[in-house]
């Protein structure tokens, strides 16, 4: 096989050094995976290493079948090469070496996250822990303990200033207790149990260095602590480790991965040889630009520019919105343009630093007609904490309702064990009633007087939203809803994803002023029908507009990107330590770095958040970017203020814009024809998701002729009738 034509200059060079620790910092789109492939083909058709000798590492089941499938492809017996990822090779060499694992037999089970959320939940009720924020805060310091494999002892005498540290290591013991007594391992257990077993057992070690002599690990950047321990281990013998990995796309701090790793590596094996891939095979000239002069800022990487072949394409552009629902429209109509131009929807990708961002976006892809998917993640109105709201307003319009209501009862957590709720469902099954009735009638059963105390507090709750529902608009009564029931402020927005879903409802707030200001004549039970006639449309076909988080977005690739939501305090999200400041950086670089061809970034003027429209600051890697020059700011991590949410709001444009009103970008191809005589008020209309409407409202001097619909089903909506997909009746 002719490697040097197969590679360029600096992966055959990678290839050719067979043995010894090698280290290879890969950049975005410049063929690791081709790397890692021919370098094990070259072991074993030019080094003669015999394939079942060879470990090879990744990240992912999905990466380890295409790994698997590239090196059956080039390499003699490649079928026999070891090709796994972290946790199933160390479950794997676990069942072989049982024997000597303390306190496990062979026949071990793994918990999956829903097993262990099942422990979780049992031992948060025997120490009667009912703080969301509390419980959160524990697992995530367990997981912690075990990604940093200390002890217990070693944990709290770190932290025995923590107000409940007592309390957490009593949490910490019943639990891995109970995964003992059910001769039982979690993920993390796997790899902690593992590298116990090979660092305290010389003869194991030794048998497993037997069996493999040459190992490659891809992704370094994303192991943590306790892997890349076992990973030195490993190779301890032979020193015939290849890392490859990207400091520039480390974006998994917040679950352990430890950039400081890829550094560590040159230290622990000084005799290494490094080396760099900078040509990518992916993005313009221009989009590659754009992420070196984002990513030269951090100072936690090796210095590296990437550079490409390929065309110089089209300039990066920047679309400063006034609104989200203008940031929505912009980026749509170009998705609009492009698709008639030839682009495939599922070319296409919006991204965004949190997923609370999504709604204007498919509520507007959906108002046009256009396929999409969320990557890795639920559509807006199918996230847990959005069913969990709007089962509110599902029982306070309709009592009898007990799926809704079972949504409620305990969010927020109210401590009503699964004892009780069996109890109250018998009672309303005997009489004959809802459990709404039951609760109402809570004093007429003889419930103990804990749970009864928890049935008055839910009852008065219902009782006076129920009659503020009659007397209030609908979004001051869902604003009023939020706080009587506390749901927002059981929320530790110090914890990301808590955060996240502070701002899913933040968002939904929003959704709900909007369908109040364009219907405001009706009612939550309008409302609610829109929502789910809108939520429940037709599935795609997989070959839909991509709407995904940044971290979901890794390892993809698009023609077309759009970066949403360019503000500080979104993205980055605010950050007052550098390093995290750092890992944001390297999430944008990520973002635009997904682009192939095509890359827009935008960010709005006024955002809706924490339950009001505010001032939103651009995002300060706009500056860096240099896509923003009308001010200059200090990017020091520690002097911006990241949280700043003021502003004169007198200065910003006036709220004159209505949809599609804006420029469209140079790639615009020819609209569709449209009959202007049939555009009037009253002129019945049809729309292949939204069903029959009628035109409410046309607005004056429109360049892309916007009217408003009021809708049968799902109330009024603004469109553009030179994109949206409607038909008028005769």
């Amino acid at each position: 096989m002719d490697y040097k034509s197969l590679l360029n200059e600096e992966q055959y060079a990678a290839v050719k050094c067979a043995s010894g620790p090698v280290l290879v910092s890969a950049g975005a789109g410049s063929g690791k995976t081709r790397l890692l492939t021919y370098r094990i083909a070259y072991l074993i058709t030019e080094c003669g290493v015999p394939a079942h000798k060879i470990l090879a590492i990744t990240f992912t089941n999905k990466a380890t079948g295409e790994m698997k499938d590239r090196i059956t492809k080039v390499a003699p017996d490649g079928d026999l090469v070891t090709v796994c990822t972290f946790h199933s090779f160390c479950a794997r060499m676990l069942r072989s070496y049982a024997s000597f694992l303390p306190n496990y037999r062979e026949n071990f089970t793994i918990y999956s996250e829903q097993d262990t959320a099942k422990i979780f939940k049992d031992i948060f009720k025997t120490l009667k822990i009912e703080d969301e924020s509390t419980k959160s805060n524990f697992k995530n310091n367990l997981s912690v303990i075990k990604n940093d494999n200390m002890t217990i002892d070693e944990y709290c005498n770190i932290n025995r200033y923590s107000r409940d540290i007592g309390e957490f290591k009593q949490f910490y013991l019943m639990y891995q207790d109970e995964l003992k007594k059910n001769n039982a391992m979690d993920f993390d257990d796997l790899l902690i149990n593992f590298y116990n077993l090979i660092s305290s057992n010389q003869q194991v070690l030794d048998s497993i260095q037997a069996k493999y002599t040459h190992f490659s690990v891809d992704e370094f950047q994303d192991t943590n602590k306790l892997q890349y321990d076992i990973v030195k281990l490993l190779a301890s013998k032979t020193h015939n480790l290849l890392i490859v990995g990207d400091e520039d796309q480390s974006i998994y701090g917040w679950r352990g991965a430890n950039i400081a790793n890829i550094f560590n590596f040159t230290k622990d094996f000084p005799e290494a040889q490094v080396f760099k891939l900078e040509q990518n095979y992916r993005s313009t000239k221009k989009i590659l630009d754009r992420a070196n002069a984002i990513i030269k800022n951090n100072r936690n990487r090796l210095n590296k520019r990437l550079y490409t072949q390929n065309d110089d394409g089209r300039d990066v552009e920047y679309y400063p919105a006034y609104n989200e629902t203008e940031e929505a429209d912009f980026v749509v109509s170009n998705i609009i343009s492009k698709h008639n131009g030839g682009v495939p929807y599922n070319e296409m990708a919006i991204l965004m630093r949190l997923n609370a961002l999504s709604r204007a976006f498919e509520e507007k892809l959906l108002a046009y007609n256009i396929p999409h998917i969320m990557y890795n993640g639920f559509k807006f109105f199918e996230r847990a904490e959005i069913k969990n709201v709007l089962a509110y307003l599902t029982v306070l319009t309709n009592p009898t309702d007990d799926i809704s209501f079972m949504r409620i009862i305990n969010f927020p957590k109210r401590g009503i064990g699964d004892t009780s709720i069996q109890n109250l469902q018998q009672i309303a099954s005997g009489l004959k009633t809802s459990l709404f009735n039951v609760v109402l009638n809570y004093e007429q059963h003889n419930f103990k007087s804990a749970l009864a105390s928890k049935l008055k507090e839910l009852k008065t709750l219902l009782v006076d939203l129920t009659q503020k529902m009659g007397e209030m608009n609908m979004y001051d009564f869902f604003t009023y809803m939020l706080r009587e029931s506390k749901i927002t402020s059981t929320f530790d927005l110090d914890n990301e994803q808590e955060y996240e879903r502070y701002l899913n409802i933040n968002s939904l707030s929003n959704s709900v002023k909007e369908y109040a200001e364009n219907n405001p004549t009706s009612t939550i039970v309008d409302y609610l029908q829109s929502v789910t006639l809108s939520s429940n449309m037709d599935e795609d076909d997989g070959k839909g507009v991509v709407i995904a988080t940044v971290h979901g977005a890794k390892g993809l690739e698009f023609n077309t990107v759009f970066v949403v939501g360019c503000e500080e305090g979104i993205f980055p999200i605010s950050r007052d330590d550098n390093n995290d400041l750092e890992e944001e950086r390297r999430l944008m670089y990520v973002a635009i770095t997904r682009a192939q061809k095509e890359l827009y970034l935008t960010s709005s003027s006024q955002r809706f958040m924490y339950g009001k429209t505010e001032y939103s600051p651009k995002s300060r890697f706009l500056y860096e970017l240099d896509l923003v020059k009308d001010r200059k700011i200090n990017r020091s991590a520690n002097s911006y203020n990241t949280n700043y949410r003021g502003g004169d709001m007198n200065k910003l444009q006036s709220n004159n814009h209505q949809t599609f009103n804006y420029t469209f970008s140079k790639n615009t191809v020819e609209k569709k024809e449209i009959d202007y005589s049939k555009i009037k008020l009253g002129a019945r209309v049809t729309h292949p998701k939204f069903g029959d409407g009628v035109i409410s409202e046309i607005t004056p001097n429109s360049s892309n002729h916007a009217v408003k619909i009021k809708f049968d089903s799902v109330g009024e909506k603004m469109l553009s009738l030179e994109y949206a997909p409607i038909e008028f009746k005769d």
